[in-house]
């Protein structure tokens, strides 16, 4: 036991270390804003779908954002397929793993694996990198075998690193930046002596895209809520109910005491 617990205890740490942590921002999303979901639905069909399934969400599912089925019909379906079907793409497993190297991942639950947090901050960390086979890379996922599909919108970024000597110079410069940024640590003989440990690393535009820096994050999260809706369509409602059943259960924990102390009252 005394040895199990050694191991966890120095695993911990190591596993830390491993994950290469990144800074996400806050994703300023909002699953009551109806006119959002049915903007970035077209969006979604329109940039996500062409790659991405959605393979357990229908399309007749989008009728309760308030649009009708014919808008669906005519905005969001783009094949031979019907509203009541799922929304797949015709790419299978097999010519996805040849083109990409790995199956994307369908997109219907993302958000609740993920967290809405990640998304935002994923989707705005893209960045050139000569050395990658599609010529990008991602702060949040390195390596990622995804292209950056909206790179005519967002523009092309760049990242930039910057050392410093001290952790607490580092993170103090991190909290000033607009991008996703993490620190990496050398060790003394990768540094050096009294050399400069903490590598800073961010990204930052280098080529403007369609749309400037505010317009393209708000186009970001709007997609990302519309993700987050699709994930649990009913979470407004379960919400909903379950503040009615708590308000039900109070109201029958107070009945239940007064029915105790009377029933209880004349005994001794």
């Amino acid at each position: 036991m005394k040895a199990l617990i050694a191991l966890l205890v120095l695993a911990a740490p190591l596993a830390l270390a491993a994950e290469d942590p990144v800074r996400l921002d806050h994703a300023p999303i909002d699953p009551r804003d109806v006119a959002s979901l049915q903007a970035r639905a077209r969006s979604f069909v329109n940039y996500c779908m062409n790659c991405h399934s959605a393979g357990m969400m229908r399309y007749h599912k989008l009728l309760d954002l308030g649009l009708t089925e014919q808008q669906v019909k005519d905005n969001l379906i783009f094949t031979g397929d019907k509203i009541g079907e799922l929304m797949n793409v015709a790419m299978t497993k097999k010519e996805a793993k040849e083109w990409f190297g790995t199956p994307p991942p369908d997109l219907s639950v993302i958000a609740r694996v993920r967290g809405a947090d990640w998304l935002y901050t994923y989707m705005r960390s893209f960045y050139r990198d000569p050395e990658s086979a599609t010529g990008w890379n991602n702060m949040v996922f390195e390596r990622v075998a995804m292209p950056h599909v909206l790179w005519t919108l967002s523009g092309q970024q760049v990242q930039v690193e910057r050392k410093f000597r001290n952790l607490e110079q580092a993170e103090a410069f991190g909290r000033q930046q607009r991008n996703a940024w993490k620190i990496e640590v050398l060790t003394p003989d990768q540094a050096g002596k009294d050399a400069e440990r903490y590598i800073f690393k961010t990204i930052t535009t280098a080529t403007p895209g369609a749309l400037s820096q505010s317009d393209y994050d708000i186009l970001v999260s709007d997609l990302v809520n519309f993700m987050t809706w699709m994930a649990e369509p009913n979470l407004l409602a379960r919400k909903q109910i379950g503040y009615a059943v708590i308000l039900v259960l109070l109201v029958l924990l107070v009945l239940s005491y007064l029915l105790y102390k009377e029933f209880w009252k004349d005994v001794h």
